[in-house]
């Protein structure tokens, strides 16, 4: 075809060779055209069509085009496309299907559908002295001639078609292999065509992943070696697209059958981290979910095990304090619970007269003569026996309340296709019988390997809030677990120790498993104690705190002061100074607690002589209006209120002084307070909590320049007397403002200048 024109007017026709064609193509050389005449002048190189370039373009799957279909003798080629006949051009909407050409009006030149294996040459085509963005498609017999509207859609027409008949090409040849040694050749071949295309589309990278997957998974005789020299050679597609279903299968069950080979550290390496950078939901692909875990344990096999584990958790984290990618610590704790609920699942599905796993999510049964379900709640091992070497002896106590259960099935959201939750089948209520659980050693070790990545990822300051709120609660019996919440324990900020508490009413937290006689307390209840006294700092030292401490957990608090802890102590003495005991017999009982210690008869005379001062206190006299001087503390706060009456009491002002939240602990022993400015102070949300609750006559507050947030002023809304408010320059938000207007039906003068609510 690479003849010239005389008169100079001829088309011209430039090919774009692609850097790696299919094996069965190489071997016909690429000279052809070169015993042509006329070949040299006629045949321009286009630049554009080198993926280097820079110049991309995205995948056609259809598009509208005009069609041009010349039949002729190949002798007669360039004079027939110069003739009158090429006038005539037809307007089709083709579609670009797997393995045809269609129109989506088949009549005319597009009447048929024009296979990818009947074409035998696609070349670009340009027009001299009127410029046509023509394809030119050569089949036996004939020519197709594509025109676009300009030379970029005609060079996206040219790859995508490019694209669709090598891809067809390829499915072709790898779907009947022969030789092993040709097929990793055509692959090899396969990846440097997806890589080179300059086609960017998600499915560039993706279809040939799906045919080596399919290759994969329908001959599955490979030998190993053959497994790896495949590995390693789709390893470069890897490196920004997650492997298909199919694919995280093959890769899995390479991780089970060579987890020391280095493919695992090599090639998986990248895919797993990419997975767990990027992944939005493993719901959608929980193939992934699975390949994540085969390549732990995997790497939990190698000689250094989880010392190479710790090294991959870190390297997921980054060098500095604040890992740069948000959905790693998600997806990771994903991973881990998923297999820890898998080390149950086989026991759990196997409980005679209880129903499957699906049918306890979607809160129903398909039998009608099946018993009532008998829930599962886990208990520590018994210390005095060990284990044997295989088998993992679990103590598990069986409810058999019939209501509780169905109650538990209702609370279970209805439909999905996500897993239940492991505390849902693994706890609910006290026992009444026992049952021993035998898991295989195998099914311990993953229970201890990704325990252990729990209590790598609690050591991380910045993924520990978000972890807390992960594990609300997901008991199993394992040391690392304890270790885990210690830390939650440990840690001073409110966002993480608050996730210790339950997450809704009836649903036990970490709190309450961990209390002396809860299901996970194996240490007399000092885990309990630390929480409690962590919980007791300045943003939960509230009544609502103590009165559920009272109202739970009194029996474990006395229990634990009787043994002398400190705290406890402290939160019996608080239970009575701020009268969160109305039963004057359980008040008794209480001081005799107290009264059986030193520490507790020493603290609780502390308290005798706080409230005789607090009598004082509040009785009736002294001034109604005062004013601290500038630069006053916490401590002369506290020294000019034990020095006589202030029972009325009802202008205090704070303003420009150096009071903290610590203060408010003085401020609500005055009973008859109403007005307080607190303006330009270090009073911050610990401080309004306390107020809250115990200043329900407060009617003025002056926060104005205060580091108070949406946390702590959220609280104000239930200090239902106040009519006046000024949040001037503070971190207060519209939507918490809009939530205080609400809830504060008094409330007139407002003053929110210079906050996001302005």
């Amino acid at each position: 075809p690479w003849i010239n024109s005389a008169s100079g007017t001829g088309p011209h026709f430039y090919p774009c060779e692609e850097s790696k064609p299919l094996l069965g193509e190489m071997s016909e050389g690429n000279n052809n055209n070169s015993s042509k005449p006329g070949a040299g002048p006629a045949r321009r190189p286009l630049h554009h069509c080198s993926a280097g370039s820079g110049m991309r373009y995205k995948l056609l799957h259809e598009g509208d085009i005009q069609v041009c279909v010349v039949k002729h003798p190949r002798t007669f080629l360039s004079k027939i496309l110069t003739s009158k006949f090429l006038r005539r051009w037809e307007p089709h909407h083709l579609t670009l299907t797997d393995g045809s050409l269609t129109s989506a009006t088949p009549t005319g030149y597009m009447e048929t559908s024009l296979s990818y294996s009947s074409i035998e040459d696609l070349q670009l085509l340009a027009w001299d002295n009127a410029p046509k963005y023509c394809v030119q498609l050569s089949f036996p017999g004939g020519t197709v001639l594509l025109q676009a509207a300009n030379s970029y859609l005609r060079d996206q027409w040219f790859h995508s078609l490019q694209w669709k008949k090598k891809i067809y090409k390829y499915r072709k040849v790898l779907n009947n292999p022969s030789r092993w040694d040709v097929v990793l050749k055509e692959i090899r071949a396969l990846v440097d065509m997806a890589l080179s295309s300059p086609l960017q589309d998600e499915s560039i990278h993706q279809a040939p992943l799906h045919i080596i997957s399919t290759l994969l998974a329908e001959n599955s005789n490979l030998s190993s070696q053959d497994h790896e020299n495949i590995i390693v050679a789709i390893a470069p597609l890897l490196e920004n697209n997650h492997p298909p279903p199919d694919l995280c299968e093959f890769f899995c069950k390479h991780c089970r059958e060579r987890p020391r080979s280095m493919v695992v550290i090599e090639v998986f390496t990248p895919v797993v981290q990419r997975i767990l950078k990027h992944n939005m939901d493993f719901g959608k692909c929980p193939r992934l979910r699975l390949f994540t875990q085969e390549y732990i344990l995997a790497l939990n096999e190698l000689n250094a095990g989880m010392e190479v584990v710790k090294k991959f958790v870190h390297s997921m984290h980054g060098p500095t304090g604040q890992c740069p990618h948000p959905r790693v610590l998600p997806n990771l704790v994903a991973v881990c619970l998923a297999a820890i609920y898998s080390c149950y699942e086989e026991f759990i599905n196997s409980r005679d007269n209880s129903p499957s796993l699906k049918e306890i999510r979607n809160g129903c049964q398909q039998q009608n003569d099946r018993k009532p379900p008998m829930p599962l709640r886990l208990l520590r091992p018994e210390p005095p026996t060990p284990p044997p070497a295989t088998i993992l002896e679990i103590l598990v106590e069986l409810e058999r309340n019939n209501n509780t259960a169905n109650a538990k099935r209702k609370a279970a959201p209805a439909g999905g296709d996500s897993e239940p939750n492991l505390i849902d089948c693994l706890l609910v209520s006290p026992a009444v019988n026992t049952l021993s659980i035998q898991l295989p050693a195998q099914a311990d070790r993953v229970l201890g390997c990704f325990a252990l990545i729990l209590k790598m990822l609690s050591d991380y300051d910045d993924w520990r809030p978000a972890l807390a709120s992960l594990l609300q609660p997901i008991p199993f019996p394992k040391e690392e677990l304890k270790y885990v919440i210690q830390r939650f324990a440990e840690d001073p900020r409110q966002e993480v120790h608050s996730c210790l508490l339950s997450v809704r009413s009836g649903k036990d937290g970490w709190f309450q498993l961990y209390s002396p006689g809860g299901v996970a307390c194996d240490d007399d209840g000092e885990l309990f104690a630390s929480m409690v006294h962590i919980l007791m700092g300045s943003c939960y030292k509230t009544k609502k705190f103590l009165l559920s401490l009272a109202e739970n957990k009194l029996g474990p608090c006395m229990l634990l002061a009787l043994r002398g802890n400190q705290t406890m102590v402290e939160i019996l003495c608080l239970m009575l100074e701020y009268n969160i005991i109305e039963n004057k017999d359980t008040q008794l009982q209480i001081i005799s607690t107290l009264e059986s210690t030193q520490v507790g008869l020493r603290m609780y005379e502390q308290l005798c002589d706080r409230q005789r001062e607090l009598k004082e206190l509040q009785r009736k006299g002294g001034p109604t209006r005062l004013t601290l001087p500038s630069k006053s503390t916490d401590a002369d706060l506290a020294r000019l209120l034990s020095s006589g009456s202030f029972g009325n009491l009802e202008n205090l002002s704070l303003a420009f002084t150096n009071v903290t939240s610590a203060c408010a602990e003085q401020l609500i022993k005055l009973p008859s307070l109403k007005q307080l400015n607190l303006w330009s102070t270090q009073f911050g949300d610990a401080g309004l909590r306390l107020l809250s609750e115990h200043l329900a006559c407060l009617q003025v507050l002056n926060l104005c320049e205060t580091p108070v947030t949406d946390a702590g002023l959220l609280a104000l809304s239930s200090m239902k007397s106040l009519c006046s408010l000024n949040m001037n320059s503070t971190k207060l938000t519209a939507d918490t403002y809009e939530d205080l207007k609400a809830k504060l039906p008094n409330l007139k003068d407002v003053d929110v200048r210079y906050t996001e609510a302005w």
